[in-house]
Parts: C-alpha cells; structure tokens; sequence
C-alpha cells in the first residue's frame, strides 16, 4: 500500500467533506475548517510528479481560492450568500480533482 497515496486522498475527501460541512452548518468554524484542510491537500499536491498532477494542483488551487476569499466574506463582511456561492464553486472544484484523482488512478492500473 503506497502511504503517501492515502494521505493524498484523505485530505482530497476531507477537502471535499469539510466544504459540504459548510453547506449544512454555516459558521465560520467550519469554513476556516474547510479552507485549512484544502491548504493542506494543496501543499500535498506541490510536487507530485504524475500523469494529471498539473491537473490536480490546478483544481486544489481553485478550492483555494474560493474559500479563502468565502473566510473573509462571512467573517468581515457577514455575507452569507456570497460565503456559500464561493463555498459552491469549492465543492465543484474539489468533485473535479477526485475526478481527476480516479482517472489517474485507472489509468495506472492499465499501464500495468
């Protein structure tokens, strides 16, 4: 079993999760949650050297950059709707990257 691989794709879910977590409890805990753990599994992603790694980094930063600027929204500006607008573009950019995630992986097992 490849470790590294696990822990690439447990903070790829919890990216995924913690941004859905958001969508049903809008508090600012769980978006500085969401957006932690999304800079986690981007600092992952620098570096990797595989088929759709340009990919996979491209959608992290996506997610980054909707859920930073979703923190300083509701945080400062109490903005819900925009919050959970930017929260909705995080999701689907993370939906994306595990897309891209299980392409990539299939397409390893076929090379073998």
């Amino acid at each position: 079993m490849n470790w590294g691989k696990v822990f690439y794709m447990f903070f790829t879910l919890m990216s995924l999760t913690t941004s859905a977590a958001f969508l049903y409890e809008n508090s600012i805990v769980a978006l500085f949650i969401a957006g932690s753990v999304n800079v986690i599994s981007t600092l992952l992603k620098i570096g990797v050297r595989n088929l759709l790694s340009a990919e996979l980094l491209a959608g992290s930063l996506v997610a980054d950059l909707h859920l930073i600027p979703a923190f300083f929204a509701l945080e400062f500006y109490a903005n819900d709707k925009i919050a959970v607008g930017l929260v909705i573009g995080a999701v689907v950019a993370n939906i994306y990257t595990i897309i891209v995630t299980m392409i990539e992986s299939a397409k390893e097992k076929a090379d073998f």
